[in-house]
């Protein structure tokens, strides 16, 4: 009889076997309880009306928001990011723990952080109802949402309210009542609307420039004491692009502080697609046309009209352009030079400083924007940002590998009383001989093993499983003619 196996030892063993170090010494745990006072002289911005809106079982919060409706009819948005850096010395035993995993890894059942819980979870948390220091990212917005103005600088907050997008979402789509949770708050309705309109303005924005916009549908497996007991289907919603849109005119900002200051930085780089050409053909399957050389605008056009002229198919369209697109990768950015950029959010200049509680990168950024906010010397060389980013992509490649392969676990234990049935999917990978395709439902990816030769990327096919193994996350797919 088959015995299926604990998850989270499943997950402990690959994350081994990957290099990554999935317990924290000793040392590295003693210096996350050291208690360490607030900084005292920081501007006090504790009486803004903060909230976080992120999933509802996170307790890692990276980010809260404010918004203020200005007399010109700008909206000055602020973003505070943890500032984790106060808490996690340049080279101490926390930070040199960090820098070999460079992020929080997200298996089924189990999150194996980057930082300690007591500082991931708590210390350095923007928790509810709990005074903590951030770095706020100031956006002046103006209506067509283009940047009026905007800086960075360390202050004192405060979040009034930790909100999950499950919740928030249907609401300010319509779909719902205002939640308890907002209705409690004095003020928080308003200024969740507000941030609402602001994210039309960056919409907007995103559209005039041609940033790509995707239709994630994501499968999760539920799981209860290290078992799978069900799958969910998580969507994009109204709370989710808010909070996304967010980060990415935060993102986009810090790259042009840093960029303006004339110092070497770290970017988060998403070359032209070398695929482009089947991108052109996929579109072609749909009576559309691109033009033969890689284009934003005209991709990002051609997204939405396939959104809404087939909505139902979209997710699936989108996870194909997506695969074509590539990876993005870290990179340095020499000082007074410009990098290469973000094709599909179509910026000039973009990085990664949102989620410092979860993202190695992240630290590194916030430690060269305060470099330059107290015109101190950078805290690392051209040649440490460069080994740095190598290093940051190498690892984030290898994170997405095994959090992929222990989806495929739990998505294993699932399918494993379905062997020999018959699903519609789509093909998603054609690499070095082999294929890939995913299912529409549930949407889970295996390898097409019989009869797979002859397909690509976005094709639509029939296939049968004939084989699940928890042990190995293998799903094996044969093609049916």
């Amino acid at each position: 009889m088959f015995k299926s196996p604990d998850l989270v030892a499943v997950a402990e063993r690959a994350l081994r076997d990957a290099g990554f170090v999935p317990t924290f010494p000793l040392a590295v745990e003693e210096a996350a309880q050291e208690r360490v006072p607030l900084p005292t002289d920081l501007p006090d911005l504790r009486h803004l009306l903060w909230s976080s809106v992120d999933n509802a079982e996170s307790r890692d919060l990276d980010q809260i928001e404010v918004a203020e409706r200005l007399p010109d009819g700008d909206i000055l948005l602020r973003v505070g990011i943890a500032e984790v850096d106060w808490r996690v010395p340049q080279g101490g035993v926390i930070d040199q723990h960090a820098a070999q995993n460079t992020s929080s890894l997200y298996t089924p059942g189990h999150v194996f952080p980057m930082l300690p819980e007591a500082l991931s979870t708590a210390t350095t948390s923007l928790l509810a109802d709990q005074d903590r220091v951030a770095m706020v990212v100031s956006l002046r917005v103006n209506p067509d949402g283009t940047l009026q103005e905007r800086s960075a600088a360390p202050a004192l907050v405060r979040n009034y309210a930790k909100l999950a997008y499950e919740r928030i979402g249907p609401w300010l789509e319509g779909n719902a009542e205002v939640p308890d949770e907002v209705a409690a708050v004095p003020g928080l309705e308003e200024q969740l609307r507000l941030q609402d309109e602001t994210l039309d303005r960056f919409l907007a924005l995103r559209e005039k420039q041609g940033a790509l916009n995707f239709e994630s549908v994501e499968t999760q497996p539920i799981t209860e004491n290290g078992k799978v007991v069900g799958m969910k289907t998580v969507h994009k919603n109204r709370a989710r692009l808010l909070i996304e849109s967010f980060m990415v005119a935060v993102n986009t900002a810090v790259a042009e502080i840093l960029h303006e200051s004339g110092r070497a930085s770290i970017q988060r780089i998403v070359r032209a697609p070398r695929r482009w050409d089947r991108i052109v053909e996929v579109a072609k399957t749909v009576n559309e046309a691109l033009p033969e050389l890689p284009d934003p605008r005209a991709l990002s056009a051609f997204l939405e009209r396939r959104r809404a002229a087939d909505p139902e198919k979209f997710p699936e369209l989108s996870l194909t352009i997506v695969k074509l697109l590539g990876p993005g990768e870290y990179a340095l950015v020499k000082a007074g030079l410009q990098s290469e950029g973000h094709f599909g959010l179509a910026v000039g200049g973009y990085t990664h400083s949102t989620a410092p509680n979860r993202r190695y990168v992240d630290i590194v950024v916030q430690r060269l924007i305060k470099s330059v906010l107290h015109s101190t010397p950078a805290p690392y060389t051209p040649d440490q940002l460069e080994a740095l980013a190598a290093h940051c992509t190498e690892r984030a490649s290898m994170a997405d590998k095994v959090e992929r392969r222990l989806r495929k676990t739990a998505a294993a234990l699932f399918l494993q009383p379905r062997l020999g049935e018959i699903f519609d999917a789509t093909i998603t990978g054609v690499k070095n001989g082999k294929v890939y395709a995913r299912l529409l439902d549930p949407p889970i990816e295996g390898r097409v093993t019989r009869n797979e030769h002859g397909v690509d990327v976005g094709d639509r096919v029939s296939v049968k499983l004939i084989k699940a193994d928890p042990e190995t996350g293998f799903i094996d797919f044969l093609r049916r003619d």
